[in-house]
C-alpha cells in the first residue's frame, strides 16, 4: 500500500506538470572518483561515501551511514546525522548555504541509507531507513524524490509504530540549526505556513523554502502527533532552493496551489544593473525578499492576492509599488533607480601599491551611523568595511561621516570627515605609511574561525579579508574538529603577498580545546580527517602531538582554559588535586592571557572576580592570567599566549589581539613555519592589542630565555606606537608581583616617556635578590583603542603589550622557582560569592 501511494503522488506530479518525461536526473554514491563532482559553498559539507542527487536544476547531498557522520559542530553535534540533508544548491552554482535539513527531526544511528532509483527511468530516489529495532519500536523511512525541472527535492516521510505501546513523535523539520550562534540562515521565518529563510549575506543571493504538500490522502500532519500500536502515517513536503528567499518561498507556493509569476528588472538609468539591491515583498505581516541576477532580473512566484513591493538600496531612496497577482498570469514590474551616493576608495601603501584595509563609517550632525550588513561578513558589516585590496565601493546614505581608514597597529590611519549628497560619488583616497619598526617580528593570530567551524557563520573569504586588513602576517587555519587548508583562499583572494597559513585544527568538545598545527587535511573526509575529542586533556594532547605521526616541531596549546579544573581541581570538589597532573609538560602555551576588559587586565590583584551569569545572577569568575602567574612560580613553563578566537568580524573579530614572533624574513609569503613555532616554543612571544614592546637583557635574551645576573640587571625597554595608540606607562613584574619601584608612568618618570612613535626607550636597571622571572607590561591607563576598533568592543579596551618572562639566574645554580602564590592559595571550584566578596575587601 505505502509503495502504492509513493507511486502514485509521483505520477500525479508528473501529470499536472509540464517537465520533459525523457530527462534523467542522477543519483550516485561518490568515490574517489567521483569526489570533484561534489557541490560547493560556504556550507558544503559533502564527503566521500555520501550520495549526489541533481537533475538539470539542482544538486544535492545526501549523508552517507558511516561511523561519526557529521555535518559540522554547530548541528547536532552531540549525535550523528546519516540520512540527513546536508547540501542543496542551484547546480553550477557552488553556493550552498545550507548546514542541514533534518526530516522531522532526525538524527542518531540508521539502519541504511541507499540509492532506490538511481534516476534512469526519470525519477531519482534516496531513502534513509531507521528500523523499529534499533529505535525503540518506531520505524521511520525519509524518501528524497528528484526529478529534472525540480528546483528542489520531493521528500516524503513515512513512520510506524511496531511497539505495543503509543508513541509521540515530533514532525516538524529542522532546516537549520536552532542555537541563535550558529543558525545557518538569515531571517527564518514561517510565510502562509512556509518555513523560509535566506543566506546569512545577502550577496550570496540564495534561499530555502519548505512546506507540507497535500496529496493523495497525505495532509499536513501537526507539531507532534501520538501513534498507536500498529499504526503508520506519511507525509511530504517539498524543500526548494532559489536565488533568493521570494523565489523558493514561491516555488513551494506552487506546489501547494495556484500561483502567478512577478518578473522584472532592477536597473540604473544608463541600464547598469543594481547587483546588490533587493526587492521586499510584503506578505501578510511578514516580509520575503528576491535578489535580482548578474543582468539584473527577478523573478518569483506569488500566490494570488494583493501585495506591497519596496525595491531597497543602500545610498538610494526605496522605491514602492502595490501590485495584484493572478493566478496563471505574469505581472512584469521594472525599476530604474537613481545613482547611489556612494565612497570610492583608493587607498595605497608608501610604494603606490593597494593595500588592504578596514573603514569605518561614523554618523555626526545628525546622521545615523549606517547598517552595511551583517556582522560576520567581511564587505559592510554594521558600519566596518573589510576589504582585501584599497580600491572598493561603498554605497550610503546622503548625511555627514566622520571617515577612518586603518590597517592594523603597524600603520597609520586615515581620518577624514565627509558630507556625501543624494547620488553623488565622492572620492576618497590616501596613503597609509607603515611607522612601527616590526624587523625581524612577524604578527600572528593562532586561534580564529570561519563558517566551517559551525558555530559561527563567517565565511571562510571573509575571514581571511578580515586577517588582511588587520594586518595579520600568520595565521594557522583552526576550524572546531576540522582539518583545513586556508591557502586556496588567500590565492583566490590575491593576497599571498599578505598573508600565510599553515593547516591545523581546534579540537573541540565539552571540556579543555586545543589548537594544534601543522596537521595535513585529508579532503572529502569526515571532519577532514580530524581525530576525535576526547575527556582526559592530556589524551587530546598526546594524540595531536602523534597525529599523523610524531613531529617535534608541531605546535600544541590549550585554549581558553580553565586554570583551576586544569591544573589544580580536577574534579571540582572543592580540594587541590593537581589538575590533570603532567598536562603542563604536554602543551607548548595556553592562551592564558587577559584583556577582555579593562578591569581584569594582567594588573588584577587577585585569582577570581565577582561577575555576571548567563541570568545575570552574581557569580564567581576565575582570573586565568593571575593564576597563570601563580603557577609560573610554582614552576609551570608553558608560555602564555594572546589570540582573537575570532567568530565573527565585526566585534570578534581579529586584530584587537595578536602576538609577534622572531623571523629572519619580514615577507609573509617567504615564512618559515618551522622557525616561527621553534621561536614560539621559545617563549619568544609579544602580546599585544596595540602597542609594540622589545625587551631584552644587555647580553641580548629575550622573552622565554634565561639569562645569570647578581644583585640587579638592565633591561632594554623600547615601546613603538602607530598614530592612534598612546602608552603611559611601564611596569616590570618580578615573580609576578607589581614593584612599586619598578613602576614608571608619564606622570612620575615624564622624562622617560615621548612623543612620536617611539613612546619609551630606556635601559632600566631592575635589582634581583633571588631567582626572578621578570614580566615588562606596556600599558595606557588613559587612553583607549577607539580610533581603530570603533563601536566594537575592543575599542574600550586600554592599549596592552606583554611579553612571556625572562628568567634570571641569580645564583648560579639554575634557575629555580620561588612558590610565592601571591598572597592567595592556588585557587579550586566551589568558592562562594559572599565568601569571594569578603577576600577581595582586603583589596
Amino acid at each position: 500500500m505505502k509503495r502504492t501511494i509513493i507511486a502514485g503522488i509521483i505520477l500525479t506530479h508528473i501529470l499536472i506538470s509540464s517537465y520533459n518525461l525523457y530527462a534523467t536526473p542522477e543519483a550516485f554514491e561518490v568515490g574517489p572518483a567521483t569526489q570533484d563532482q561534489l557541490p560547493g559553498g560556504k556550507e558544503a559539507d559533502g564527503i566521500i561515501g555520501d550520495f549526489i542527487m541533481r537533475n538539470n536544476l539542482i544538486e544535492a547531498v545526501i549523508s552517507h551511514n558511516a561511523h561519526l557522520r557529521k555535518a559540522n559542530i554547530g548541528t547536532n553535534w552531540d549525535a550523528v546525522t546519516p540520512g540527513c540533508l546536508y547540501d542543496l544548491t542551484r547546480r553550477g552554482t557552488n553556493n550552498d548555504q545550507l548546514t542541514i535539513f533534518r526530516p522531522s527531526h532526525q538524527n542518531g544511528p540508521v539502519s541504511y541509507v541507499r540509492i532506490v532509483n538511481d534516476g534512469s527511468e526519470g525519477n531519482a530516489v534516496v531513502e534513509t531507513v531507521v528500523s523499529a529495532t534499533i529505535n525503540n519500536g518506531l520505524f521511520k523511512r525519509h524518501e528524497y524524490h528528484l526529478q529534472d525541472g525540480w528546483q528542489g527535492l520531493y521528500v516524503i516521510s513515512t513512520l510506524h509504530n511496531k511497539s505495543h505501546s503509543p508513541i509521540t513523535i515530533e514532525t516538524r523539520d529542522l532546516i537549520t540549526n536552532e542555537a541563535p550562534r550558529t543558525v545557518t540562515l538569515s531571517d527564518l521565518k514561517t510565510v502562509r505556513g512556509i518555513t523560509v529563510g535566506g543566506s546569512i549575506d545577502p550577496h550570496h543571493k540564495a534561499g530555502y523554502a519548505c512546506g507540507w504538500v497535500e496529496l493523495n490522502g497525505m495532509t499536513a500532519p501537526p507539531d507532534t502527533i501520538e501513534l498507536a500500536p500498529n499504526e503508520e502515517i506519511s507525509y511530504a513536503r517539498f524543500l526548494m532552493v532559489g536565488n533568493s528567499p521570494a523565489q523558493a518561498f514561491g516555488l513551494v507556493a506552487e506546489r501547494q496551489g495556484s500561483v502567478g509569476m512577478v518578473v522584472g528588472t532592477i536597473k540604473e538609468k544608463d541600464g547598469t544593473p543594481a547587483l546588490f539591491a533587493k526587492v521586499d515583498v510584503a506578505i501578510d505581516e511578514e516580509t520575503v525578499t528576491a535578489y535580482p541576477d548578474s543582468e539584473g532580473n527577478y523573478s518569483f512566484n506569488l500566490p494570488e492576492g494583493k501585495y506591497n513591493l519596496t525595491v531597497n538600496d543602500l545610498g538610494r531612496f526605496p522605491i514602492e509599488k502595490n501590485i495584484t497577482v493572478r493566478a496563471a498570469k505574469t505581472r512584469k514590474e521594472n525599476f530604474v533607480l537613481k545613482p547611489a551616493s556612494a565612497i570610492q576608495f583608493s587607498i595605497r601603501s608608501e610604494d603606490g601599491k593597494s593595500i588592504p584595509c578596514k573603514a569605518q563609517f561614523i554618523g555626526i550632525e545628525g546622521t545615523p551611523s549606517p547598517n552595511l550588513g551583517p556582522s560576520n561578513r567581511a564587505h559592510g558589516c554594521l558600519d566596518q568595511y573589510h576589504s582585501e585590496s584599497g580600491d572598493f565601493r561603498v554605497q550610503l546614505s546622503a548625511g555627514t561621516y566622520r571617515v577612518i581608514v586603518t590597517h592594523g597597529i603597524e600603520y597609520t590611519h586615515l581620518e577624514k570627515v565627509v558630507s556625501i549628497k543624494e547620488g553623488e560619488m565622492m572620492p576618497f583616497a590616501g596613503t597609509l605609511a607603515r611607522i612601527v619598526n616590526t624587523v625581524g617580528w612577524i604578527s600572528a593570530d593562532y586561534h580564529n574561525h570561519s563558517s566551517l567551524s559551525g558555530d559561527n557563520t563567517t565565511g571562510t573569504d571573509d575571514r581571511i579579508i578580515n586577517l588582511a586588513a588587520e594586518q595579520i602576517e600568520f595565521a594557522p587555519t583552526t576550524e572546531h574538529n576540522r582539518l583545513y587548508d586556508w591557502r586556496p583562499h588567500i590565492e583566490k583572494l590575491g593576497l599571498v603577498e599578505e598573508i600565510n597559513t599553515i593547516s591545523g585544527v581546534e579540537l573541540t568538545g565539552r571540556g579543555a580545546h586545543f589548537n594544534a598545527f601543522p596537521i595535513k587535511p585529508v579532503p572529502h573526509t569526515q571532519d577532514g580527517g580530524a581525530p576525535v575529542w576526547q575527556t582526559d586533556p592530556r589524551i587530546n594532547a598526546i594524540v595531536l602531538r602523534n597525529f599523523q605521526g610524531f613531529m617535534p616541531e608541531r605546535w600544541v596549546h590549550l585554549n581558553h582554559p580553565d586554570m583551576v579544573e586544569d591544573f589544580n581541581d580536577r574534579n571540582e570538589d572543592g580540594h587541590a588535586d593537581g589538575g590533570y597532573q603532567g598536562l603542563q609538560n604536554l602543551i607548548d602555551a595556553a592562551e592564558t592571557w587577559v584583556g577582555d576588559t579593562n578591569t581584569y587586565d594582567i594588573f588584577t590583584r587577585a585569582p577570581f572576580h565577582i561577575g555576571k551569569g548567563d541570568e545575570g545572577e552574581e557569580e564567581v569568575h576565575y582570573d586565568r592570567q593571575f593564576i597563570w602567574l601563580q603557577l609560573l612560580n610554582r614552576g609551570h613553563r608553558y608560555w602564555s599566549i594572546a589570540v582573537s578566537d575570532a567568530h565573527s568580524i565585526h566585534g570578534n573579530g581579529v586584530g584587537g589581539w595578536r602576538i609577534y614572533v622572531p623571523s629572519s624574513t619580514d615577507e609573509p609569503s617567504e615564512l618559515n613555519w618551522k622557525e616561527l613555532i621553534r621561536n614560539s616554543k621559545a617563549g619568544q612571544i609579544l602580546m599585544t592589542n596595540g602597542p609594540f614592546l622589545q625587551v631584552e637583557t644587555e647580553d641580548g635574551v629575550i622573552a622565554g630565555g634565561t639569562t645569570r645576573a647578581m644583585g640587579s640587571i638592565n633591561l632594554k625597554v623600547k615601546v613603538q606606537t602607530t598614530d592612534w595608540i598612546d602608552i603611559d606607562r611601564i611596569q616590570i613584574l618580578v615573580n609576578s608581583r607589581q614593584r612599586s619601584d619598578l613602576n614608571y608612568t608619564r606622570e612620575s618618570h615624564p622624562q622617560m616617556f615621548q612623543e612620536g612613535v617611539v613612546k619609551f626607550n630606556q635601559t632600566l636597571q631592575v635589582p634581583i635578590s633571588e631567582d626572578s622571572h621578570l614580566i615588562v607590561v606596556a600599558y595606557g591607563e588613559n587612553s583607549d583603542l577607539k580610533t581603530g576598533y570603533g563601536s566594537s568592543w575592543q575599542a574600550e579596551m586600554h592599549p596592552c603589550a606583554y611579553i612571556n618572562p625572562i628568567f634570571v639566574d641569580a645564583d648560579g645554580g639554575g634557575f629555580t622557582p620561588n612558590g610565592d602564590t601571591l598572597d592567595f592559595p592556588i585557587p579550586t571550584k566551589g568558592l562562594s560569592v559572599d565568601a569571594a566578596k569578603e577576600i577581595l575587601k582586603r583589596l
